[in-house]
């Protein structure tokens, strides 16, 4: 589908991290798979960037590629202006202690065999950082943990929401710039996101974090995120600020996905409003569609959707540091209805 790059990445000197050209494949049997393909973003400091998209559309696996699990094939990966992908060894090791993740099953991510303070002392010790107990007993008590009754306890002994929080704390421990949440609160009861939520808030503000925020449930991001970026079948499709991506989005999958946002005021249902919800299943990343990737499921498809992939545009062309951008050919106006029936798209 969409992007290939945005036509100029923001021009600010308090860009942490920066994303360019970003390309991952995987080998499946004689195939190869371009999970990720040409995806380019940056984060300011301090900023929260929500990555959304349907399962399957590569957004985890960029976040693993920022951190080199695995390293791209292609593009770089400017970490205070260090390319990540071009140290090896001991100075990736080094530089990469300031970025750290959080990962999407808090139980599996844990260490069954050890305590809980040793999974969070682990970075400390391999560092060998001073004051490590105070250090983990800190990072404990900010995450709502109780080092004394918690510390000697196996990941097991606790809950799926108790288990993230340690996670987080242990994500915490070596002081990281940047924090990767892959799908943070997914795997948890609904009871619980919100807590998680609400601490990941508040760990961002104590200890000046700039966050990546990987989710498919477009209403958390929304709470969460300063900018939102939408991801289709690997490749990025639109990107702005929360409020003008939600309230003005300008790509038909943007549309069709807060479309699917369930609402329980029965005024707001779209059953039978002016947005189609998505049909039909996520192409093949193996063969994905010529063109712009959505044609397939797109009512505006078009001929030219098939020949020709569109590239990032400014969706405010005229407007000043207009940072909302879009890759499509015929973006949605604000007040326009996806009613009519999708136009005869060519077969992907």
């Amino acid at each position: 589908m969409s992007c290939s790059k945005l036509p100029q990445l923001r021009d600010r000197e308090d860009i942490v991290l920066r994303v360019e050209n970003l390309l991952v494949t995987f080998e499946v049997g004689d195939k190869q798979i371009q999970a990720v393909s040409e995806v380019s973003f940056d984060v300011a400091r301090g900023e929260t960037l929500g990555l959304v998209g349907e399962s399957g559309c590569g957004k985890s696996t960029v976040g693993r590629a920022i951190m080199q699990l695995p390293p791209p094939v292609g593009g770089r990966v400017l970490f205070d202006d260090q390319d990540l992908t071009e140290l090896k060894g001991e100075q990736l090791r080094q530089t990469r202690t300031g970025l750290q993740m959080i990962f999407q099953d808090p139980i599996s991510s844990l260490n069954p065999r050890r305590k809980v303070k040793e999974i969070i002392a682990e970075g400390l010790q391999i560092w060998k950082h001073a004051d490590q107990a105070a250090r983990v007993d800190e990072v404990m008590e900010a995450v709502g943990l109780d080092p004394e009754t918690a510390g000697d306890r196996r990941p097991h002994q606790f809950s799926g929401g108790q288990c993230q929080r340690i996670c987080i704390a242990r994500s915490l421990a070596l002081d990281p710039q940047v924090l990767i949440c892959d799908e943070p609160v997914s795997a948890l009861d609904v009871s619980v996101q919100a807590q998680i939520l609400n601490l990941l808030e508040d760990m961002k503000q104590r200890y000046q974090l700039t966050m990546i925020f990987v989710a498919h449930n477009l209403a958390v991001v929304k709470n969460i995120s300063d900018r939102v970026a939408v991801m289709y079948l690997g490749k990025l499709c639109e990107i702005g600020e929360t409020n003008a991506v939600y309230s003005r989005p300008s790509h038909p999958y943007t549309r069709a996905l807060l479309a699917s946002i369930p609402e329980i005021d029965s005024r707001h249902d779209n059953a039978g409003g002016s947005i189609p919800l998505l049909q039909g299943e996520l192409p093949s990343p193996a063969s994905p569609p010529s063109g712009c990737r959505f044609r397939t499921r797109c009512p505006k498809a078009s001929a030219i959707c098939a020949e020709q992939e569109p590239l990032m545009r400014a969706v405010n062309a005229g407007a000043k540091d207009s940072d909302h951008f879009v890759a499509c050919h015929f973006p949605i106006e604000p007040d326009e209805n996806l009613t009519d029936p999708p136009s005869d798209s060519p077969e992907p």
